[in-house]
């Protein structure tokens, strides 16, 4: 079973109170037991010096953050001044009292998530946009005959329960009749043949599938992103007064987090090393061969057919499109101003 299948309703409500929370992680590897590795004292400031930062990622420890850990164990963080505590990630804490304590200065987020964050009182913001295509699909099995959109009408839907909003948008573009079934743990019932689509993410899900024993060409995949419904994923984000007070800190996190990204890429196998330790230090059972196929769509997702250089953007009409998504469906009240959501560091 693919970790990422564990997804379940607490997901959202985890991250949105792990965002700021005070909760931290036991230490990791402190300054000097970094300087051991050549690259790591390249040009690494003083330990005493370094600037001390926490990132939460939104989900728990496999590739789609490899950019992050490797940045970390390879002193990448250390050269440009920082020493990074990455939060593992814990669904289970509910006291809304953590957000006001603003205890982690970075995350990564999901656009949609950030703009309810945001709307809802909690100031975010986004200071770099490398995925600029949402990863997440509809599957059908091609046995089926559900072969074209139109076909689904219906038909039963796996959807994960807190993440229903981007397929029923896209049920409702083409006025389809489909009966969603929320589902969290695994893709069983999908497997089953107890629902006859599926909701999936191309780096995760997708794959854990054909491990299941189908090939890709028994498979309808069904992007929202190719239907005009790009939720980005995967923005790093801070509270605005963090930028406010540190934007130069704000710039070297992002600058090393890319730099970390590359050398993933560059280095795969390196990296998925990186990885599995950490996964194995936070308790998270996972794979090789899955986090290969994982760190090779991130690849795919943030540096596409052969481009060398990261994007940082999020364009208006991105934030635009899902902010107005949310309302409509009444998730937001408004759509916060963009100019005050949206505050690079780097420039493109």
């Amino acid at each position: 079973m693919s970790i990422s299948q564990i997804r379940c309703q607490l997901f959202l409500f985890g991250l949105i109170i792990l965002l700021f929370s005070g909760c931290h992680p036991e230490k990791g590897k402190n300054a000097s037991d970094a300087s051991t590795n050549d690259q790591k004292t390249e040009g690494a400031k003083n330990p005493t010096e370094l600037r001390k930062v926490t990132f939460m990622p939104y989900w728990v420890t496999t590739a789609q953050f490899a950019g992050y850990y490797v940045a970390e164990e390879k002193g990448i963080y250390e050269r440009y001044g920082l020493k990074v505590d990455i939060i593992p990630f814990k669904p289970f804490i509910t006291s809304t009292e953590l957000i006001r304590e603003k205890k982690a200065d970075f995350a990564a987020l999901w656009l949609v998530n950030a703009i309810e964050l945001k709307a809802g009182g909690v100031d975010v913001v986004n200071i770099a946009q490398p995925s600029f295509r949402s990863s997440a699909m509809l599957l059908t099995k091609k046995k089926s005959g559900i072969n074209t959109v139109e076909k689904m009408n219906g038909k039963k839907a796996g959807i994960w329960s807190g993440f229903e909003l981007q397929p029923y948008t896209f049920f409702n573009k083409y006025n389809l009749q489909v009966e969603i079934v929320p589902i969290g743990s695994s893709n069983n019932l999908f497997l089953m043949d107890g629902v006859d689509i599926t909701i999936a993410n191309w780096f995760d899900e997708y794959h854990s599938i054909i491990n299941s024993g189908y090939d890709p060409d028994e498979l309808n995949v069904f992007f929202f992103a190719d239907h005009g419904l790009n939720f980005l994923e995967d923005g790093i984000y801070c509270l605005s007064d963090k930028l406010k007070k540190d934007p130069g800190l704000c710039a070297d996190f992002v600058k090393a987090t890319l730099e970390g990204w590359k050398y993933a890429f560059d280095h795969r196998e390196e990296a998925i090393d990186i990885v599995l330790k950490r996964a194995k230090e936070d308790k998270v059972p996972t794979n090789r061969v899955h986090q290969e196929w994982m760190i090779d769509r991130y690849k795919d997702l943030y540096l596409p057919e052969g481009k060398t250089e990261f994007n940082n953007s999020l364009s208006a009409k991105d934030y635009q499109f899902v902010g107005k998504i949310l309302k409509e469906n009444n998730l937001i009240d408004e759509i916060p101003p963009f100019d005050q959501f949206y505050q690079p560091v780097i420039k493109n």
